[in-house]
């Protein structure tokens, strides 16, 4: 599978980002998957932005022009949204993964909502149920997180545990001290402790990091982006992940299990 992580910094109208997810992505044709940041559909905005409002059902514009995004390319695509939920004041925030057909595959609302460093997201958005999701594409099980579910790594490890060999991490990994190197240590983190590939896409921009990264089973970043919106692509290789599991049995000397708690 080649991977193309896709950074920009969204913008808080739906239809100009899938023109740029678009744009940046000519020239990636030999992808099979297009990974898009957190968020994607329309950025957090300030605080006092109600996100109700701007929220789409699964069947709505964005994912649609994300269908005809991968039809064009031929390559599956995986972003963030905004999902109308029960509370309408409170949606979800969803990660939806579109095959290279365009069909909708596999939905995953973010379960760890960002109440962390003077943030409080569940002001704002309603959490989903713990339960990990996991979709095959191009003959990888590839398992969903979005952005502070990393750094739970007991969620990483229980989509491992439904047989994921690729981490998928769309973020929008706000700024700030040492934010930047946390949020490639753990990227590395997950790869290494569940011997899995993980790609992470992040929004770039004044309030975000960027610096996203495709890491490999043994921690080893196969490609990466600074600050700046772009695009990069990379391998991801079941044999490499055969070969770092067989040096590195890890997984097999577990003696804990991991349990949801909702």
């Amino acid at each position: 599978m080649q991977v193309a992580l896709v950074q920009f910094a969204a913008t808080t109208d739906p239809v100009a980002n899938l023109e740029l997810a678009d744009r940046l992505l000519k020239g990636f044709d030999e992808a099979d998957l297009a990974l898009l940041p957190e968020a994607a559909m329309h950025d957090f905005g300030p605080p006092e932005l109600p996100l109700g409002p701007v929220a789409q059902p699964l069947d709505g514009p964005f994912v649609a022009g994300l269908a005809a995004i991968a039809r064009s390319r031929g390559a599956a695509v995986i972003a963030g949204m905004f999902e109308r939920a029960d509370d309408p004041d409170r949606p979800y925030n969803t990660l939806v993964v579109i095959g290279a057909d365009g069909a909708l595959l596999a939905s995953y609302r973010k379960t760890h909502l960002f109440d962390s460093f003077g943030h409080r997201e569940s002001d704002k958005l309603s959490p989903g149920r713990p339960h990990p999701v996991t979709v095959d594409l191009a003959g990888v099980r590839v398992g969903l997180l979005t952005c502070y579910d990393l750094r739970f790594p007991e969620q990483a490890r229980a989509l491992v545990d439904a047989g994921a060999q690729l981490l998928a991490i769309p973020a929008a990994w706000v700024s700030g001290p040492l934010k930047e190197d946390q949020w490639t240590t753990l990227l590395r983190a997950r790869a290494i402790e569940n011997t899995v590939y993980v790609a992470g896409a992040a929004q770039c921009g004044p309030q975000y990091c960027g610096r996203s990264a495709l890491v490999d089973p043994m921690g080893v970043v196969v490609a990466g982006l600074v600050e700046a919106e772009g695009v990069v692509s990379g391998p991801v290789e079941l044999d490499r992940v055969t070969d770092v599991r067989e040096r590195n049995p890890a997984l097999q000397h577990r003696r804990w299990t991991v349990v949801p708690r909702d």
